[in-house]
C-alpha cells in the first residue's frame, strides 16, 4: 500500500534534467533540503494567512516545489557521491521540519489541539520507518498517508477551507500508516536475532 510514494519513479524521470543541471553548478544536496524547508514554510504561512480559496494556488505551488527538493536531495547526493551520515540526518530532520511548517499554517485557522493531534500523528509513519531500519528492516516509506498525501490534504484545505476535517483525515491516516509500516517492519524482523550492539547495549 504505498499510495501516491508508487509515483516517485515517475516523478524523478521528470526531474532529471534540473538533477543534471544542479550537478553541473555543483550545487550542494544540504542546500536542497533547506530549501524544501522553506518552501513548506512559505506554504504554511500561505494557508494560514490568506483565505480559502485563494491560498490553494500559492499553497500547490510552494509544496510542489517542496517535494521536488525532497526528492533532488538524495538523488543529487547519489549522483555526485555526497551520501554522507550526517546528509542522512538532516534529510530526515528536513522532512520533520516541512511537515510541522506546513501543519503550523492551521494554527491560524483551526483549535490548537486538532492541529497538535495531526502534528504528533504526521511523524508516528517515519520514526516507525526508521526504528525498522535501524534494526536492518528495508526502510519503508508511502501511504496511505505519506507526505505525498499530506501535501495533497494541505492543498484541499486551502482551496475548501475545509481545516479541521483535513486535519482529522491527516491525524487518523497518519496513524494507519504507522500501523500499516510497523506490519511490515514487524514481519521482516520476525525471527531475525537483533544487532550485537542492540543485544549488549542500555536497557530500556
Amino acid at each position: 500500500m504505498n499510495g501516491l510514494y508508487a509515483l516517485k519513479p515517475w516523478y524523478a524521470e521528470r526531474l532529471a534534467g534540473v538533477r543534471a543541471a544542479l550537478v553541473r553548478r555543483a550545487v550542494s544536496p544540504d542546500t536542497l533540503t533547506w530549501a524544501g524547508v522553506l518552501c513548506a514554510a512559505g506554504a504554511g504561512a500561505a494557508l494560514g494567512l490568506l483565505p480559502a480559496p485563494y491560498a490553494a494556488l500559492p499553497v500547490a505551488v510552494l509544496l510542489a516545489a517542496r517535494l521536488a527538493f525532497a526528492n533532488l536531495d538524495g538523488a543529487l547526493a547519489r549522483d555526485t557521491g555526497r551520501c554522507t551520515r550526517r546528509g542522512a540526518v538532516l534529510n530526515e530532520l528536513g522532512d520533520r521540519l516541512a511537515d510541522l511548517a506546513v501543519l503550523a499554517g492551521f494554527l491560524w485557522v483551526a483549535p490548537v489541539g486538532p492541529v497538535a493531534a495531526a502534528a504528533l500523528a504526521a511523524t508516528l509513519p517515519s520514526w516507525v520507518a526508521l526504528a525498522g531500519a535501524a534494526t536492518g528492516a528495508p526502510r519503508r516509506n508511502g501511504g496511505p498517508m505519506g507526505k505525498t498525501e499530506r501535501c495533497a490534504l494541505a492543498v484541499v484545505a486551502a482551496a475548501s477551507g475545509w481545516y479541521v476535517p483535513v486535519l482529522a483525515l491527516v491525524a487518523v491516516g497518519s496513524v494507519v500508516t504507522a500501523g500499516v509500516r510497523l506490519r511490515g517492519v514487524w514481519r521482516e524482523l520476525t525471527d531475525r536475532p537483533a544487532p550485537a550492539a542492540d543485544l549488549t547495549g542500555s536497557p530500556r
